[in-house]
């Protein structure tokens, strides 16, 4: 059988993806890109210690000319949806990083360029595959904590402490310049995937920025929430960013008219299930660890989750059924996405509700198609809004400087 023939776009966070590729017996890593020659030279050991040549590519429209079956887009979060058009529309197909696209006009235009390609796109995100995750998403299919009434979804990751790695003392690198509430998906995502429903409504509140962030380079709220309402009615509390709290927490709760599920929050690997007998408030809990469905999963990056990302797109490709249902498309990967845009918009006029298209209706779609809102000037244009509605101070050019010599030597922030 031939084997599915992947690019990787990004060789940072995209490292991860290249192990994986190399160790999938159904896929052919041939071509990797990144800006970062040091990032390069190692994907060349990598792949030589695996006996394989691979090509690689400082520039993407010479990686671009390479002839390849499928992309792994592992570029800056806030740059994937033009990459996955322009790769869409080459009749390749796709996977996505975190997160699917930076303004609602993008998403549209990812929605149309999935529809007419025809092609696979995949939305990698991790979190959704869990032991724990992946088992609520299960169970709740199954009905057995009945219809979805109220869930939380929590991802606190203090980043503090690598900020000159992750943003090398650039003033404009999108973690820089993203907004409290654009990071949504590793909450909400797993809350969209289990139950299955789509958010209609948003609410999104922030924190202030915090000193010891300004501090590193980012005038954004230190952390952001959006308060969904699902189309059943159901209520979500999606909450992310850099709280002070080691280890971060990654937590979610599903409340169902008869039982509920969590995640255990300080012993990770548990779910507890709570399902309601004949009585009131009588009932059953239990708490356990749940297996991989596929053991291979044990010890991969993210939880086991970066294993099933990759598998199920590389499966979805060579025509996997079973792989196509349990991946996350193009319309629920949006769906993930635009309550953090939207919730921003929220933040910006007060805290005011705000509506959530839903972009399989193409009569949904008109009203988005040149709504470009965001914090990038490049992507926003006229409708570019500052990451931070309370202070408007630049932040100086010593403090860049300060991060990228704190990266450049390796230290800590």
């Amino acid at each position: 059988m031939k084997k599915v023939t992947i690019g990787v776009f990004g060789a940072s966070r995209g490292m991860t993806m290249i192990e994986q590729t190399l160790g999938n017996p159904d896929a052919a890593l041939v071509a990797i890109c990144d800006k970062h020659v040091p990032l390069l030279d190692k994907c060349r050991k990598v792949a030589a210690d695996k006996g394989i040549k691979v090509a690689l590519f400082e520039r993407f429209d010479d990686f671009f000319q390479c002839d390849m079956d499928a992309v792994v887009l592992a570029n800056y979060a806030s740059e994937h949806a033009p990459f996955a058009i322009r790769l869409l529309d080459s009749g390749r197909h796709v996977m996505s990083e975190v997160l699917t696209c930076s303004t609602l006009s993008e998403a549209v235009g990812l929605v149309e360029a999935v529809e007419r390609s025809g092609k696979v796109y995949m939305y990698a995100e991790n979190y959704c595959y869990f032991n724990t995750t992946f088992e609520m998403r299960q169970r709740y299919r199954r009905g057995d904590i009945g219809e979805l009434m109220h869930a939380e979804g929590e991802y606190i990751h203090d980043c503090s402490s690598i900020w000159p790695q992750i943003t090398y003392g650039e003033r404009n690198h999108w973690r820089n310049t993203l907004y409290s509430t654009f990071y949504c998906t590793h909450s909400l995502g797993p809350i969209l995937f289990s139950s299955g429903l789509r958010p209609v409504k948003v609410i999104g509140i922030e924190t202030r920025n915090m000193p010891f962030m300004r501090a590193l380079g980012t005038k954004a709220g230190t952390a952001g929430m959006e308060i969904v309402q699902l189309e059943n009615g159901a209520m979500v509390k999606s909450i992310h960013g850099g709280l002070k709290r080691e280890p971060g927490s990654i937590n979610y709760q599903m409340y169902g008219s008869k039982g509920s599920m969590e995640t255990d929050r300080w012993d990770g690997g548990n779910l507890h299930v709570y399902i309601e007998g004949e009585r009131n408030c009588v009932g059953e809990h239990v708490k356990y660890v749940p297996e991989f469905t596929i053991k291979d999963a044990a010890g991969a990056g993210h939880g086991g989750g970066d294993f099933f990302t990759t598998y199920y797109f590389i499966r979805q490709v060579l025509g996997d059924e079973e792989a196509r249902k349990n991946s996350i498309d193009v319309y629920t990967a949006v769906d993930m996405c635009l309550p953090g845009i939207l919730a921003y918009r929220s933040i910006v006029n007060g805290n005011a509700p705000q509506k959530v298209p839903n972009l399989r209706n193409t009569g949904e779609r008109d009203a988005c198609r040149g709504d470009t809102f965001c914090t990038v000037p490049e992507i926003a244009g006229s409708m570019f809004v500052p990451n931070n509605i309370y202070d408007t101070e630049e932040i100086p050019d010593s403090v860049y400087e300060m991060v990228r010599e704190k990266w450049v030597k390796g230290l800590p922030g």
